[in-house]
């Protein structure tokens, strides 16, 4: 038998809320009491650890566990050698310099500013890179405050809909300083035995994003509803009874479900079912 794979996975927040729906999706067992911080999957061959979002890379960067479910704004921080194994399209953000309204307008208003937030490395690489000179003033957990209790001059954060920034005086000003979302990271001794474990997740991406649509089409039809209904590599089609009619299957995007029903109706398919996928290996 293989060795036990030793994963990661945010024990708190809303990664840990999508990590262990998305795992309990992919078949694995987990966790059913939040101070729970090992499952053993025998069945699997697999084992997890549910830690603090921050301190993941560093654990599957120094090779203690092989794999770790993190926000790529928490590895970039890191400093950790841990590696990017693929996006898991959940926990999206932007990491953004945010200043008193109407104070900021552009990255160059920064020099010689204090600067607030919870990612030091991250903020500290983006300016170096920009060559704008800044103090970083590390604190540990909300930033939002920082500017009003005078301990800084702006933030820097992990932004999703901007409100807390605003509710506390803040606009956000700049470039993107990074796109993040959860990803499934590896120590580099351990990228091939990712590949069973993102089987599963890929699964589960698919079956979220993706539904069945089955439906009868003229035979003259067939190419113009092929347009409508490519599906992923190429929709499938089948002969009915009728040589006039042929039965056609192809996956479309759950959010184009509406838009794609009307267009095979209009064009002169019909029978148009949609199916959900519950689970599925591409």
């Amino acid at each position: 038998m293989s060795k036990m794979l030793k994963v990661a996975v945010p024990n708190k927040g809303i990664l840990s809320e999508f990590a262990v729906q998305m795992l309990d999706e992919a078949g694995y067992a987990v966790r059913k009491d939040s101070k729970t911080l090992r499952v053993l999957d025998s069945a699997n061959n697999i084992e997890f650890f549910y830690l603090r979002p921050r301190d993941i890379a560093t654990y599957v960067g120094t090779g203690a566990l092989d794999l770790g479910l993190t926000g790529l704004d928490l590895l970039a921080d890191s400093g950790s050698n841990a590696v990017k194994v693929a996006d898991l399209n959940f926990g999206n953000s932007t990491f953004r310099l945010a200043g008193e309204a109407g104070k900021f307008k552009q990255l160059s208003d920064v020099n010689g500013k204090r600067v607030a937030t919870s990612y030091p490395e991250l903020l500290k690489n983006f300016l170096d890179k920009e060559g704008i000179s800044a103090t970083i003033v590390k604190l540990d957990g909300a930033v939002e405050t920082a500017v009003s209790l005078g301990v800084a001059d702006l933030v820097a954060d992990v932004v999703s809909s901007g409100n807390t920034l605003r509710q506390a005086g803040l606009e956000i000003f700049g470039p993107v300083i990074l796109e993040s979302s959860a990803y499934l990271i590896a120590n580099a001794s351990s990228i091939d035995s990712a590949s069973s474990l993102l089987r599963r997740i890929n699964g589960v991406i698919v079956a979220r994003e993706y539904v069945i649509f089955d439906y009868d089409c003229p035979t003259t039809l067939i190419e113009e509803a092929s347009k409508v209904t490519p599906g992923i590599e190429s929709p499938t089609i089948s002969p009915t009874k009728d040589s006039e009619w042929l039965a056609v299957r192809a996956l479309v995007k759950r959010s184009e479900t509406n838009e794609k029903m009307d267009a095979l109706y209009e064009l002169g398919a019909r029978a148009i079912l949609v199916s959900a996928i519950h689970a599925a290996r591409i």
